[in-house]
């Protein structure tokens, strides 16, 4: 329970978890669980901000919603759905918010509306909304035309309607209407992309009633496609409605997370924008939805990487760059947006990102397990497909050997990172695999002595024997919790005498009551200044390396412990503080895509 909208003005931000999801496959909108929206792009994941409050009170723009007498709120999902309610409990009665945004079932409109659906449902309550959108990151000028119920916020770029079912005012920045509801009523809010001219609903409480049945039915439907029974049920389906609204629609890419520069550290500068498209979480997003039954989504992956990645050649980091725009744009420079302080002064607000050109040898193996899995699970690859994959695997045999920038994406400059060498060994491992199983052409007199060198390089030149562990670059002794992934990738037996020795360390020096760090920046500095909390997917990675070693009862207990830092509606952010509180950008794919494997495996594993 949260305590509405006076905990916002005292605060000016809520904590990063008092947040619900809404979206419609092109972008999303963060809904705080006091009823206003204070992050919400339009008409894209990686469009300027319409309103981010979140990432400055005064200069952001939101959307408030709320009663306007003292309450109390909770906020949970419509069951099996991504329509978000909050619910206002006050002295005179209970009032409900129903958040949606509208999806064809075909998921193809091209439509942009976000519907806000205020119920009366017992008692009387006075109500409150102000629309308050600030186009451009904060900076386009925008004007208001009010008419009747319906008022138009025109900008250079982008134009939105707001139609009610309540009288408006204005003023020239702003919209607003104070009303009051008795049990069984309703009022309307909907705020739509538009042209120069609105074109307001007719009869914005049938409409808004009939999209939203239509909206619950499109989530069911698709939810009902999932093969998982075991038991974890609920959250595994959250997390895969999770993904789901991560994905877009019009080009099948996948986003990191849906924010920008929600801070690693509150007042640190270690903010970053995640509204694209990393090669490495979208294919083992691709993984985690196949494990589940969605085929569709790994499809329409599948055509993305190939109508969009493969058409540039090779860059500087290879044939694929490290992250792509979810249209497959590969320019996404980097800047800083001064005149945002950031969320609770986390200052910089970055938008673009400049790890695009880094070197990061990991993601051909993330892509090619998820290729190799597809082509298992899914359907037999194509010819180009195969074609192309042949290229990539070429060029990794030239290339492993390099120092890169690694999974963490460092700025600190080039090392030979483990992680980095395991998933070349995936890269070519799961090719063989493939042009074995299907009788494809293939180099498999030079791609096998590649893959069994990186093998003895890594056993060889991994392992420490200071730290009794593999270790997270060559010829060194820090530890990072990337080597939890070599069990999970089949490089070595879950049960190995050298792996867990390794798990042991990592369990005595990065895990803390379930929770674990990725590495200790003091000990191997990454080039950054500041310090982060503990990295959520590494928590679900720990458990499903402990599944593996047959250590049944800790790994539960780990699971069962990182259920409970999930928010109030099962969304995780990308990290977790020293007090529980969630840090960094928010809900973070990666995080959900590693929960629902962890909770496959330890759901098989237990019988």
């Amino acid at each position: 329970m949260s305590g509405g909208p006076a905990q916002r003005q005292a605060g000016r931000y809520l904590p990063i978890a008092e947040h619900g999801l809404i979206g419609n496959l092109r972008t999303v909108a963060l809904v705080g669980t006091d009823g206003t929206i204070d992050w919400y792009c339009c008409p894209a994941f990686d469009s300027p901000s319409v309103f981010a409050a979140l990432l400055d009170a005064d200069r952001g723009g939101a959307f408030e919603l709320a009663a306007t007498v003292p309450a109390s709120t909770k906020q949970f999902y419509f069951p099996d759905t991504n329509v978000l309610i909050t619910r206002f409990f006050t002295e005179d009665g209970l009032g409900e918010i129903q958040d949606f945004m509208p999806v064809e079932d075909s998921g193809a409109s091209d439509g942009h509306r976000l519907v806000r659906r205020v119920v009366c449902v017992r008692g009387r309550i006075p109500f409150r909304a102000r629309v308050a959108p600030r186009f451009g990151y904060g900076t386009a000028p925008h004007t208001v035309r009010l008419r009747d119920r319906t008022a138009l916020f025109a900008s250079e770029a982008l134009s939105l309607a707001l139609t009610a079912s309540m009288p408006l005012e204005c003023d020239e920045k702003d919209v607003w209407s104070e009303f009051e509801l008795s049990q069984g009523a309703s009022a309307v809010f909907a705020l739509e992309q538009v042209g120069s001219e609105a074109s307001p609903w007719r009869c914005p409480q049938a409409e808004a009633e009939r999209e939203f049945t239509a909206t619950v039915a499109f989530w069911r439907r698709w939810l009902h496609h999932s093969h998982y029974r075991g038991r974890w049920r609920e959250m595994v389906h959250r997390s895969a409605l999770t993904l789901k609204l991560l994905t877009h629609f019009p080009t099948g890419a996948i986003v990191a997370a849906p924010t920008t520069s929600l801070p690693e550290q509150i007042g640190g500068g270690r903010n970053w924008d995640y509204r694209y498209v990393w090669v490495r979480d979208a294919a083992f997003a691709v993984y985690a939805l196949l494990r589940l039954g969605f085929s569709e989504e790994a499809e329409a992956f599948m055509s993305f990487l190939t109508q969009y990645t493969d058409r540039r050649g090779h860059g500087p980091s290879g044939p694929l760059q490290v992250m792509y725009g979810i249209d497959g744009r590969a320019e996404l420079p980097e800047r800083e947006l001064s005149h945002l302080e950031g969320y609770r002064g986390s200052a910089p607000v970055r938008v673009g990102n400049g790890a695009a050109t880094q070197l990061q040898l990991d993601i051909y193996g993330a892509l090619l397990d998820s290729v190799y899995l597809y082509d298992r699970w899914c359907r037999p690859i194509s010819s180009g497909h195969w074609r192309a994959v042949c290229v990539l695997v070429d060029w990794v045999c030239e290339n492993w050997d390099q120092p890169d920038e690694g999974v963490w994406e460092t700025r600190g400059g080039r090392k030979k990172f483990l992680y980095s060498r395991l998933m070349c060994w995936v890269a070519i491992d799961r090719a063989i695999r493939i042009a074995q199983r299907r009788s494809l052409p293939a180099k498999l007199g030079q791609w096998g002595p590649v893959r069994d060198a990186i093998y003895w390089r890594i056993m060889d030149r991994g392992w420490s024997p200071t730290r009794q562990a593999f270790v997270q670059h060559e010829d060194g002794d820090v530890l990072d919790a990337a080597v939890l992934m070599m069990p999970l990738t089949k490089f070595i037996a879950p049960n190995d005498p050298v792996w867990l020795s390794t798990l042991d360390a990592l369990g005595n020096e990065l895990v803390s009551d379930s929770l674990v760090w990725r590495y200790d920046p003091e000990a191997s500095p990454d080039g950054l200044e500041g310090d982060e909390g503990t990295f959520s997917i590494c928590s679900f990675w720990y458990v499903e390396a402990l599944t593996r070693a047959g250590r049944l009862d800790e790994a539960r207990l780990a699971f069962e412990k990182m259920l409970t830092y999930a928010n109030h509606v099962g969304l995780y952010a990308e990290e977790i503080s020293h007090t529980g509180e969630q840090l960094g950008n928010f809900p973070q794919a990666f995080t959900h895509l590693a929960l629902i494997s962890a909770a496959f495996n330890l759901d098989r594993a237990l019988g």
